[in-house]
């Protein structure tokens, strides 16, 4: 018997070839090995296609050599099997003509009289996704679901779902999800079961809007038989399978309250098992069972605290921090629950940062009277931590449980000695709490102010701490005996001060200190007015010109303008709605927890709907503008509706205190007496009845006392344009709107806020489009689903041929549009842009 043939190793390492003529070497190589007996020849094909695996891993085309890869894995060995197996499944999907030399061979080793290789071959003949090759799948897929050994059923189970990917109708013509249904209600292994579960949920899910059949199949996945059929067994599956299992129970609706109480009884020992996704799997299920059984809902919590608390404080620290996350969600629907609790949320030394910083939220919200003490001393520790993010996370917790109202008194002791500390970012982050503080208890002024006194302006660099800082000395001016001096050598570093909300604060400050101590800092606010007049920041010019305005008008105007009579904050509102913490608790055991944020917030918009947007027009569906032939975008669900109102951005509730009575800022009080100093100070006179001249010596006077010489304009404003109307009766048809939008330049690209009322009534783009029809302003086309709309409008010019062309597209979650507006009249752009906003702003209203 012949040896087998010797072939050269000219590259020593099979990630580094030495060249280009390394692939054809290998494919000689091959080519001689083919249909080769000799003893040794598995041994040496071996090592040939570990070369050819390693070179495609690293990105170099191996393709040439497919032909030949597929003559030598006509043999035994598994370990060859499974590397020709994963190259023809890598190049077969790009590039179907070389998939056509893969299906004999497949089709043979389908038939094998190896389970395992049977398996291995129908798993790579269904992962080619070749779509003309659809009809080879048919006949190995109902073969291997019938075949009698497990792994080829198991295999054969998941390679209907990707039939059905590659061709939806060759899957159902062939009655696979029937076979399908069959195996999993009888077939004694439980991965088949599994398999078939998970296989069909997705078929019939996508199925369900084509047809009525699908919908009913996949609401008897949700019936009582095959819920209970797959609990018994539920011991049988893995852990993958469990989980799949749990999360069809979890949409279970139960018949009565011993329904429930059944099943929890029937999953009570899923909860001591050692996988985390099978505990939080089971929770979920207890928890959307119980939701309408308040008692027996709050049992719950309390029978599934010990198993999260104990997969926290074992595990890794991802692991770990999962735990936290869910932990989280539940605290904050029932924080008393967790309260005793407490010290397992204290932070190790060997715990990442991510994980720490969520401990220090949850000791935020399991704080009450009972542990705050305990909880701010373990906090306080953190703070002189050399570990300064989680010092800074520290100290805001502290003020977090402050403004909760427990124990108050101490924890501002605790702030002010953290001012005392002379540390940079201890004192950057304190500030920002104390004038959170004096906010809401007003009381604490003099203990603070006297504290905050001491503290260099020059030591303070961060610009919310610096801001806070300026605050505290223009709201407490006549108590700070140096407020004056120090934001006067503030203003002279005006042009170094880089960040515009220290430069708002600023202005704000020093017109608060002058209306307080008008001589001591005249020349101040003349330096800051002069210096935002001139600001390259279009919010800090505005408001000095602003302030600027109101000094020029009446000075008691500006007063009650700048320093209104203040009530405390009694409540800082929550960044997130309730109505998003209600569905993240829908998505429990998803990444939506761990992310803190509805799905649709972070998936990618091929998830979010039917209607993907396009930057192109020719994509969207588009039509003469009939109440027939609009996009219909799907409904957004009733429990959806109030979801829309949400916002993320900070907003703070005012109101009389419980603190107390309404507080007033230790600001001017109306009395005659001031009114008539500042008035004589700035020597205004009333503006009321007084002719131009005098405005303008007015103007003159405010210039020369603070020294801006900044001489006003007499020239009388420009009358208003005309109005512009439009056709009601316009009509253009889908080409030309399609021309016009590509030639035409975007005259106006700007982001509005639309009004709560516009939110909830925008359910779906009909109703829009309904009421901007009524203001002449016409859809071409629409399309989308909560939280993304997108139309595009047309208008144009009464009694002329002039056309306004708009794309709008509004995200109903952050309550804002954005809109492009072309126009054939650049000139009138403006005038229809302030028509379509106000058309927009009316929309909902009654």
């Amino acid at each position: 018997m012949a040896p087998p043939p010797v072939y050269n190793q000219r590259s020593p390492s099979p990630s580094q070839p030495s060249g280009k003529g390394e692939v054809s070497d290998l494919k000689m190589q091959l080519r001689q090995l083919a249909g080769s007996r000799a003893p040794g020849t598995d041994d040496a094909k071996r090592d040939l296609f570990k070369k050819v695996i390693s070179y495609m891993t690293i990105g170099i085309d191996v393709s040439s050599v497919f032909s030949e890869m597929v003559m030598c894995s006509a043999t035994s060995d598994i370990v060859l099997k499974k590397m020709c197996y994963l190259y023809v499944g890598n190049y077969a999907k790009h590039n179907p003509d070389l998939s056509l030399l893969t299906i004999n061979f497949l089709q043979r080793d389908c038939k094998d009289e190896d389970p395992m290789i049977r398996g291995l071959a129908l798993r790579s003949l269904c992962s080619l996704r070749v779509a003309n090759l659809v009809e080879y799948l048919v006949g190995p897929l109902g073969s291997g679901l019938k075949d009698s050994n497990n792994y080829v059923r198991m295999v054969a189970a998941m390679g209907v779902l990707k039939l059905y990917h590659i061709s939806a109708s060759t899957c159902v013509d062939a009655d696979f999800p029937t076979t399908l249904k069959h195996l999993m209600l009888n077939d004694p292994d439980a991965q088949v079961v599994a398999n078939c579960l998970s296989a069909l949920q997705e078929i019939w899910s996508l199925e369900a809007s084509k047809s009525e059949e699908a919908s009913r199949e996949r609401e008897a996945l949700l019936s009582k038989p095959v819920v209970y059929y797959l609990l018994n067994r539920i011991k049988e599956f893995n852990e993958w399978a469990q989980c799949v299992v749990l999360e069809l129970v979890a949409k279970y609706v139960p018949s009565d309250s011993n329904d429930i109480f059944d099943i929890m009884n029937l999953l009570e020992d899923r909860l001591q098992h050692a996988n985390g996704a099978v505990v939080l799997a089971t929770i979920k299920v207890f928890l959307q069972l119980t939701l309408s059984m308040t008692d027996v809902h709050q049992q719950v919590y309390e029978r599934i605290k010990a198993p999260l608390l104990t997969l926290m404080s074992s595990g890794s620290p991802e692991q770990s921090y999962a735990m936290l996350s869910h932990l989280h969600l539940l605290v904050m629907r029932a924080p008393y629950i967790f309260s005793s609790d407490y010290k397992n949320f204290y932070c190790q030394y060997n715990e990442p940062f991510y994980v720490k910083k969520l401990k220090l939220e949850m000791l935020t919200a399991v704080a009450n009277e009972s542990n705050t003490y305990e909880i701010v001393t373990e906090l306080c520790e953190y703070a002189a931590n050399v570990d300064i993010p989680i010092a800074r996370e520290s100290i805001r917790a502290v003020g977090k449980i402050a403004l909760q109202q427990y124990d108050v008194n101490a924890i501002v002791d605790r702030l002010l000695q953290f001012l005392e500390m002379e540390k940079d970012y201890v004192t950057a982050e304190t500030l920002v709490l104390v004038k959170d503080l004096l906010r809401k208890y007003p009381q604490w002024s003099h203990d603070c102010i006297a504290v905050v006194g001491n503290i260099s302006s020059k030591n303070v660099q961060e610009p919310k701490a610096k801001a806070a800082l300026i605050w505290m000395l223009g709201e407490y001016a006549q108590d700070m005996q140096d407020a004056p001096y120090i934001l006067e050598s503030l203003i002279e570093n005006w042009d170094e001060e880089h960040s515009a909300e220290v430069r708002l604060h600023l202005l704000t400050a020093v017109m608060k200190c002058f209306l307080r101590r008008p001589p001591e800092t005249q020349k101040a606010l003349g330096d800051a007015l002069a210096s935002g007049l001139a600001d390259f920041h279009q919010d800090v010019h505005d408001r000095a010109m602003l302030y600027y305005r109101l000094l020029q008008y009446d000075v008691s105007v500006a007063e009650r303008v700048v320093n209104p009579p203040k009530q405390a904050v009694s409540v800082f509102a929550d960044t997130q709605s309730s109505e998003i913490k209600d569905r993240i608790f829908d998505e429990f055991n998803s990444l939506s927890v761990v992310y803190q944020k509805p799905s649709y917030m972070f998936t990618d918009k091929e998830h979010r709907g039917p209607f993907a947007f396009s930057e192109e027009l020719g994509s969207l569906s588009i039509g003469v503008e009939s109440a027939d032939n609009i996009v219909t975008a799907q409904r957004v669900e009733a429990n959806d509706k109030d979801l829309l109102l949400g916002t993320s951005e900070k907003e703070e509730s005012r109101g009389p205190g419980n603190n107390g009575s309404a507080y007033n800022a230790p600001a001017y009080d109306g009395s005659p007496a001031l009114t008539a100093a500042l008035q004589t100070q700035l020597d205004l006179v009333s503006l009321d009845h007084t002719p131009a001249a005098s405005v303008s010596s007015t103007s003159l006077a405010i210039d020369d006392l603070l020294g801006l010489g900044l001489p006003v304009a007499s020239t009388p404003a420009p009358p208003p344009p005309p109005a512009l109307e439009l056709n009601p009766k316009a009509v253009l048809d889908p080409n030309s709107f399609q021309q016009k939008w590509r030639q035409l330049p975007i005259s106006i690209s700007q982001e509005i806020s639309i009004s709560p009322q516009g939110i909830t009534a925008l359910t779906t783009p009909q109703a829009l489009i309904r009421h901007m029809q009524g203001q002449s302003i016409h859809c071409m086309a629409s399309g989308g689903q909560a939280p993304n709309f997108k139309f595009f409008f047309f208008a144009q010019k009464a009694k002329e041929s002039s056309n306004y062309l708009v794309e709008c597209i509004i995200n109903t979650s952050a309550s804002k549009a954005q809109l492009k507006i072309k126009a054939d009249d650049q000139s009138t752009s403006e005038a229809f842009s302030s028509l379509f906003q106000s058309a927009l702003s009316k929309f909902g209203l009654p």
